[in-house]
Order: structure tokens, then C-alpha cells, then sequence
């Protein structure tokens, strides 16, 4: 194997048209611990090495959807446990994989930065296993659940409260042009720097302006998007817009003015599989632990009155 092997890694969207499958399978191949992938900031990567053993291993198993594991009594190389993709923003869920990796629950976590409803849709599509929601619903005045319900029909799952965090406006030191609540988004001479779309700033955000009659894209600086709270903060901070929505704790770390406009419940979604009951427990008992609790606690600027409740389960 040449030395130029070793540094060239693949995404998953490139593994997909070198097997020529799609990508929901090479999800799937990498959950089974068929191959080894490793994430990079928000993707996920496979190194040619590893694709080359897959594929070695395929030429005598036959077609690529039947993949056959090779007996652990027959196999030099060591087992290794399923992936469960953890898909979600918060910092609360690297502590959650770290509790996962550490515990002897047989699976090995691997993380997904995408935003609420694009984590729920991916949940949606078997692309990811545990994902975190924080949805507003201008309807009911209710978080997740209606979104949650409506998404994974036909699916069986899980709802667990982690935590409550406040979010409201990111806004300038001093607050110089007086925002102080979800309308003040439409003032003349205001531009706002928005989160992408799928996020749930985004939702939360598209629901109250909707709530209050006014059209979002009229809004100067509406399509002018970050990936995340800490980015939309520091365009604030520095000046290159008036307002944003995020949470209160990075408001703290980047130094801009926050104002508080509701309590946000963040909820985490698990599947419910004949072969996750072990993890499903695991993860329920680690959120009503005071060890865990303690370390999300010290993160700043969480509620975890109801960590580890049960808001809602399927049959």
C-alpha cells in the first residue's frame, strides 16, 4: 500500500459514488461498524485505508447490501462496536458521547452538528440514532412535540427531557437601538444576522415573526446566515449587524448584551429498536445522574430541573 494512501480520506457523499450506493447505506455500513469513519468538525470521513479493507473484504461476501460479519472466534482483527450517530449542536451532547464511549453499553458514538428539524429529518431518513431538538411551535406555544409527532410518523421512539436554557436577542453593548422584543426584529435601520435554515434559532425565529404578521425576507439581513450561535454573537460583537437570535450562555463568552425572551426546552429523541434497550436505559439513567448533571451544571446557564423526564414514548 503506497504512502499517498494513508493521508487521503473520504466524506461520506464520495464513499457513496465510489460504491455506488447511496448515502443512507454507507450511514448504515458505518453504524454496523462495517468501516471505520471518524468526524472532522461537521463531517464525517473515511480513511482510504479502511475503504480498501472494506472492499477487500467484500470481493468474497458476495453482493453489497448482504454484508456478512466475520464470527469474532474467526477474525484476527478485533470486534468492534456499532456506530449511533448523536446529531444536535450543544456541548451537553459531547458529554453525552463521553459518557456513551466510556461505558460498556456496546456502541461507539459518533457526532452530527446539524441544526433541529434537519437532525429530525435525518433521524427521519435512518441517518441518525439520538439527535436533540429545541422547535418552537407557534401553534401551541409547545416545544418539540409537535414537530416530533409529525415527523417520524410511522417511527417508534422515545422523548427525554436534558435541559431548559433561556434565548432572546443577541444585540449590541448597551443595546443602542432598544430591541427588546421579537416585532422590534422590523424596525427601519435594523439588520439581523439569522441562523440557517433547519436550526431551531431559525424556527423560533420564523414562528414569531409570523406570529406577529410580519414578512420575514422584508427584513434587511434575513438571508444572511451562520451555522451557529457562537458565529452570529461575534458578527454582532463586531459590529456587522444590529441583532441576532441565539442563547444566553454565548452571549456571555462573546460579550454582547442578551435579552431574554423565553424559556427553551431542549429535548433529546431516541429510536426505539428489539436492539437499543440497553442504550435507551443507559442514556435515561446518565441524565437523571448527579455526576452528569453536575458537569452540564458547570457548562453555565442551564436548567436541569427536569433532566431525564420522560415526555413522551410510543408503543
Amino acid at each position: 500500500m503506497s504512502n499517498l494512501e494513508h493521508d487521503i480520506s473520504y466524506t461520506t457523499e464520495e464513499i457513496a459514488q465510489i460504491l455506488k450506493v447511496s448515502k443512507l447505506t454507507v450511514y448504515d455500513i458505518i453504524k454496523k461498524g462495517e468501516i471505520r469513519a471518524y468526524r472532522v468538525g461537521r463531517q464525517m470521513r473515511v480513511d482510504a485505508v479502511d475503504l480498501t479493507a472494506y472492499k477487500e473484504r467484500l470481493k468474497s461476501g458476495g453482493d453489497l447490501p448482504q454484508i456478512q460479519r466475520v464470527d469474532a472466534e474467526q477474525s484476527q482483527e478485533p470486534t468492534r462496536s456499532p456506530s449511533i450517530i448523536i446529531s444536535g449542536q450543544d456541548i451537553s451532547l459531547d458529554i453525552l458521547a463521553g459518557y456513551i464511549e466510556e461505558a460498556s453499553v456496546g456502541y461507539r458514538p459518533l457526532r452530527s452538528f446539524a441544526g433541529s428539524l434537519n437532525s429530525l429529518v435525518k433521524m427521519y431518513q435512518g441517518e441518525a440514532d439520538i439527535v436533540s431538538t429545541h422547535l418552537f411551535d407557534g401553534e401551541t406555544g409547545q416545544y418539540n412535540l409537535p414537530y416530533i409527532k409529525r415527523l417520524l410518523t410511522g417511527h417508534s421512539y422515545l422523548v427525554i427531557h436534558l435541559l431548559s436554557r433561556k434565548a432572546g436577542l443577541y444585540v449590541q453593548k448597551g443595546n443602542p437601538k432598544q430591541l427588546q422584543n421579537w416585532s422590534d426584529l422590523a424596525q427601519p435601520g435594523i439588520r439581523l444576522i439569522n441562523r440557517e435554515k433547519g436550526s431551531g434559532a431559525r424556527v423560533l425565529v420564523d414562528e414569531h415573526l409570523r406570529l406577529a404578521n410580519i414578512v420575514a425576507p422584508s427584513i434587511v439581513g434575513y438571508d444572511d446566515e451562520e451555522p451557529n450561535h457562537m458565529a452570529v454573537a461575534a458578527r454582532i460583537a463586531s459590529g456587522q449587524a444590529d441583532v441576532g437570535v441565539g442563547i444566553e450562555k454565548t452571549a456571555r463568552l462573546l460579550g454582547v448584551d442578551f435579552v431574554p425572551l423565553i424559556d427553551e426546552q431542549y429535548d433529546l429523541v431516541l429510536l426505539k429498536t428489539k436492539d437499543n434497550e440497553a442504550l435507551r436505559e443507559f442514556i435515561v439513567k446518565t441524565l437523571n445522574d448527579p455526576d452528569f448533571q453536575a458537569k452540564i451544571s458547570a457548562i453555565g446557564d442551564y436548567d436541569l430541573t427536569d433532566a431525564g423526564m420522560i415526555r413522551y414514548e410510543t408503543l
